[in-house]
């Protein structure tokens, strides 16, 4: 699967290093977020990126629910366990970075997984500024300019059946709810193919340290974002 130039296979499990996940990132998931830079103090390999590698290797389920619980830094031996309905990455020392529980029906075709999970990671990475900021604005809040800090929670998956040959994903609309400086954005999302929707889905992500709405700010958010982009696509 594609997923071999994005991770090192070992004896005892698999690891990303900062290179790997980077590219990962920024080319499959156009996700330009500094926290995935190779040079970044605070780096975290992309919870999409993790989410890839657990559904490659137990398969598409008509019922998916992800949960992420840990930022994973580079080079850290993972391994994956997967028993009574549950898939989970851990590390040696049994610390849990994802859990995704699975039921229904399961379909293990390679090509419609690669197919999915380039779309749906596409569709993930690109949250930032198209829908993020309209909801910060209608909040009149956003997330702090010197530290953003917007971290992947869960993610769920609803499918009518597994056998796909190759749909869609298709933003269905978003929400945010405010607590304080806290911000919960629900990111929905359906599957199509020849027209028809075929499932459903919804990613749920936590903002932390809100501040104020500041347009000015926002504006300088916003072209630092695409300086990036057009920096890579260069």
């Amino acid at each position: 699967m594609f997923l071999k130039d994005y991770h090192q296979d070992k004896p005892d499990g698999f690891a990303f290093s900062r290179a790997q996940a980077s590219r990962f990132a920024k080319g499959v998931a156009a996700d330009f977020n500094p926290i995935h830079d190779e040079d970044a103090k605070r780096f975290c390999v992309p919870g999409d990126l993790l989410f890839a590698m657990l559904v490659s290797r137990i398969g598409l389920h008509q019922r998916m629910c992800c949960t992420f619980s840990g930022m994973v830094g580079s080079d850290l031996t993972l391994h994956l366990e997967s028993q009574d309905g549950h898939g989970r990455i851990l590390d040696a020392a049994g610390k849990e970075y994802l859990d995704m529980a699975y039921a229904g029906d399961k379909n293990h075709d390679m090509a419609l997984i690669e197919h999915l999970v380039r779309r749906y990671v596409h569709f993930s990475g690109q949250n930032f500024p198209p829908i993020l900021v309209p909801l910060m604005k209608e909040k009149a809040v956003m997330v702090n300019p010197a530290r953003p800090l917007v971290m992947y929670q869960s993610m769920t998956v609803d499918l009518k059946t597994v056998d796909l040959k190759a749909p869609d994903i298709v933003f269905s609309g978003a929400s945010l709810d405010v607590d304080g400086k806290r911000g919960t954005a629900h990111l929905r999302f359906d599957f199509v193919e020849e027209g028809k929707v075929v499932g459903c889905g919804e990613k749920i992500m936590l903002l932390s340290g809100l501040v104020p709405y500041d347009q000015t700010e926002m504006d300088k958010m916003v072209a630092f974002y695409f300086e990036r982009k057009n920096a890579f696509a260069a």
